[in-house]
This record gives structure tokens, C-alpha cells and sequence, in this order.
């Protein structure tokens, strides 16, 4: 995704052309299929249905205008899956970030529980300490008053 992110597309003379692509130079693309209609030498794929049948019986200005619109749709196509491309990875790092956050979020509120967890067992064991010498300060007062009488 980091180097469909990197790709630049850019408009010529109406048409999205994608920079960047290894290898691939569209200008020399066309002119190689140019000089082949020029030639009258179809392109070797002739199953790809490119071409319909009838382009067959098209002129070879005609089957240009034709391959140059396909390939004007096709790279919109393109175009708009290296935007859609694009959003999925901001989407994505928007999530990472989230996540990110969640989890240290989380890793924050486990040390509170914690703290609060041992905090709970001092004031507990404090509370039976006091409630023990309750218990004993309660029996000296019933001697004392056994004392008394």
C-alpha cells in the first residue's frame, strides 16, 4: 500500500495518467499500438474482446479513437482504485492510531484497578486491625464495669 500511496495520478489532455509505474511508459504503449493499426497489424490479443468484432471492419483512425477511449476508461478505473486505495490506508492508519490509544488507555486503567486493588486490601486489613481492638478495648470495658459493680 506504501507505493500505491506514492503514485501520483495526473490528468493529460482529459486522460488520468498514473506516474510512477515501473517499466511502463504510456506514451510509448500508444505509439507502439498506433504504429502496429498504422500497419494493419491487429494487436496479438485478439480474445481480449479489446476490440469488438466489428472493430475488425473499423478503420485504423477509427480502431485509434476506440483503443484510446478504452484506455481512458481504464485508467479512471485506475484512478479511482488508487483513491479508494488511499482512503482504506487512512482509514487504516486512523485505526492504528485508535487502537494505539485504546491500548494505552487500557494499559493506564489496568494500573489504576491495580492501585486501587491494594488500596482495597490495606483499608481492609486496617479494618480488621481496628475491629480487633474494638473487640478487646470492648472486653476491657466489660471488666472495668465488672469492676465497678
Amino acid at each position: 500500500s506504501s507505493k500505491i500511496r506514492n503514485m501520483e495520478v495526473q490528468s493529460a489532455d482529459g486522460v488520468a495518467v498514473l506516474e510512477d509505474c515501473i517499466g511502463f511508459s504510456l506514451t510509448k504503449t500508444i505509439s507502439k499500438v498506433e504504429e502496429k493499426l498504422k500497419k494493419g497489424v491487429l494487436p496479438d490479443c485478439q480474445d481480449d474482446d479489446l476490440i469488438p468484432r466489428v472493430g475488425n471492419e473499423m478503420g485504423t483512425e477509427a480502431q485509434i479513437r476506440f483503443l484510446k477511449a478504452k484506455l481512458r476508461v481504464t485508467q479512471e478505473d485506475l484512478a479511482n482504485v488508487v483513491f479508494e486505495c488511499r482512503k482504506k490506508d487512512d482509514e487504516n492508519q486512523n485505526l492504528e492510531t485508535r487502537l494505539k490509544d485504546t491500548e494505552e488507555e487500557n494499559t493506564r486503567l489496568q494500573r489504576t484497578i491495580s492501585l486501587q486493588q491494594s488500596q482495597t486490601e490495606k483499608y481492609k486489613m486496617l479494618s480488621q486491625e481496628a475491629n480487633k481492638k474494638t473487640e478487646g478495648l470492648q472486653q476491657e470495658i466489660t471488666a472495668l464495669e465488672k469492676v465497678l459493680q
